[in-house]
C-alpha cells in the first residue's frame, strides 16, 4: 500500500522536521504522536499515531521530487 499524501510539517530547527497532519484524498488526519523516525539514503520515515488511534508510516523522499507517501497502515 503506497499512496501519495499531502503532509503539513512542523518546521523548527530544519524544514519538514516532523509531520503534524496529513491528507488522504479529502480526509484530514492530525498527528498526535511521532512514535518512531528513521532514515534511509533516499528518505526519512515517520511512524505516527493519528487522532483516530491508528498507526501510519509516512515516507518523505529527499531526492529532487520532495514527495510524501503513505507506506503502511495499522489499526490501533
Amino acid at each position: 500500500m503506497i499512496s501519495r499524501v499531502e503532509v503539513e510539517c512542523y518546521a523548527g530547527y530544519k524544514a519538514d522536521e516532523r509531520p503534524v497532519r496529513f491528507y488522504l484524498g479529502q480526509r484530514e488526519y492530525r498527528v498526535v504522536e511521532v512514535v518512531d523516525q528513521w532514515y534511509s539514503p533516499s528518505a526519512t520515515y515517520f511512524r505516527v499515531r493519528g487522532e483516530d488511534g491508528h498507526l501510519y508510516v509516512l515516507r518523505h523522499s529527499i531526492d529532487p521530487a520532495d514527495e510524501w507517501t503513505l507506506e503502511s497502515f495499522r489499526r490501533g
